[in-house]
């Protein structure tokens, strides 16, 4: 599984981009660059299970691997979603991690993840613009105040 990157830097504090990357107002605004109608359904808690779905009855079933609030989350990606059926996979390390680091009222957010070569050319042509309507909603939004 090969690894892929990407950054941007966001004129907003940790928190703010934070809230926008995992609130339940905001996370589907910025994934519908991924799918229109994105939904999740966890509680963002370690260990707890999340569903990603498109609105139409297929997505992704992940586990939260890890969650430091405003500074890293970790997504293990362990199955699929298919005409509303869960299909597991053992994908190994299929990780979607997001790293924030806030300086001076500025904050870095770093997505990386594990990705197969199938679905390597969808997210290098789709992560930025994901990331670019996150920096849009953190830089002018104050109404997604998260608790995760």
């Amino acid at each position: 599984m090969e690894k892929i990157k990407f950054k941007t830097t966001i004129n907003a504090t940790a928190t703010k981009v934070w809230d926008v990357l995992f609130g339940v107002k905001s996370y589907p605004i910025w994934t519908a660059v991924f799918a229109e109608g994105s939904t999740v359904e966890t509680d963002w808690k370690k260990g707890s299970k999340a569903i990603f779905g498109d609105g139409k009855g297929s997505g992704m079933v992940a586990v939260i691997a890890e969650n430091i609030p405003n500074e890293f989350m970790s997504i293990k990606h362990v199955g699929e979603i298919k005409d509303g059926k869960e299909e597991s996979h053992d994908w190994g390390e299929s990780l979607e991690n997001y790293t924030l680091k806030e300086k001076e009222g500025h904050t870095e957010l770093t997505i990386d993840m594990g990705i197969i070569e199938k679905w390597k050319d969808y997210f290098n042509e789709t992560w930025p613009k994901a990331l670019d309507k996150v920096k849009e909603l953190a830089e002018k939004q104050n109404e997604y105040h998260v608790e995760t």
